[in-house]
């Protein structure tokens, strides 16, 4: 307790203060200019202090539907989240033995994390054109079919090379340190290989499911760069806003951007306080069995 700080603790407490106020500077920035007046600018100083552009942005912001896109913004995270824990849970599961192919399938599958973003949602574009062209070509489609390009189409494909790598590597790090007595006595009591993963594997890894599913949702919720080639005609909420930066000259696209990163924070608050809350739970569990057998 009584050790002094070196003489490089302030320069590098300094130096880290400044790469964090680099980070977050521009998202404090917006969240300050969106609370400007009606008379409020773009930029510095404010005009006024006020409410004002949220209510522009809930009356709607011209011909763009900003609440359609928030809808279907959330509820493709919300499918990108589920998919992407029981995929990621699945394959942890996998490859806890060895098989024959996993290395390949195993670098295949986290290969997304390496090509560009643009060739990926260029190249799943072109796959579900092909498909289009294949379906009008002999008629299968019908007289409705428009387009396979779409929100639960292309764009969760798009969404999911993304998402998945990401929640594969957390449940291939989880399964790798997890311990196989549990199981083990699981199966000596008479429990079925289903009884076994709900009633002891799963409890153990719940905590780790939720970073999983914050990392799905977040990643979805903010991604542009799949998506923009990928859609097909509605856009997300991002592809919006960053269309709107374009045409939108008022403090109404920094409430927009407010509203995004309020959404943003209330997940990572829920999933953290979910993940805090199980772990209780769990240690509290742990503790009265060792009473128990006392």
């Amino acid at each position: 307790m009584d050790e002094r700080r070196s003489r490089a603790f302030w320069p590098l407490a300094i130096l880290f203060s400044a790469f964090v106020l680099f980070l977050y500077g521009p998202t404090l920035t917006v969240l300050i200019l969106s609370f400007q007046g009606p008379d409020g600018g773009l930029t510095f100083p404010m005009n006024g202090v006020s409410t004002h552009w949220f209510g522009v942005l809930w009356q709607g912001l011209g011909v763009v539907d900003v609440w359609a896109a928030f809808g279907r913004s959330l509820r493709l995270g919300l499918v990108v989240t589920v998919l992407t824990v029981v995929i990621s849970v699945l394959a942890g599961l996998a490859f806890r033995r060895r098989f024959r192919g996993a290395t390949l399938l195993f670098y295949t599958a986290i290969a997304s994390l390496i090509l560009p973003s643009i060739a990926v949602s260029l190249g799943i574009a072109l796959q579900f054109r092909i498909f289009d062209d294949f379906v009008k070509a002999y008629g299968l489609g019908g007289t409705s079919f428009q387009s396979a390009m779409g929100l639960f189409t292309s764009a969760l494909g798009a969404h999911l090379t993304w998402t998945l790598p990401f929640g594969m590597l957390v449940m291939f790090a989880v399964f790798n340190r997890f311990d196989p007595a549990y199981e083990e006595a699981a199966r000596d009591l008479g429990a079925t290989p289903w009884q076994t993963f709900r009633h002891v594997v799963l409890p153990i890894i719940a905590p780790y499911l939720v970073g999983v599913a914050l990392f799905g949702f977040t990643l979805s919720w903010d991604e542009i760069a799949r998506t923009s080639q990928a859609i097909g005609g509605p856009n997300t909420l991002p592809l919006e806003l960053q269309g709107l930066t374009t045409t939108v000259t008022t403090p109404a696209i920094y409430a927009l951007g407010t509203l995004t990163t309020a959404v943003s924070f209330l997940v990572i608050a829920l999933t953290l306080g979910t993940g805090l809350t199980l772990r209780a739970r769990r240690m509290r569990g742990a503790s009265d069995a060792g009473k128990g057998t006392l």
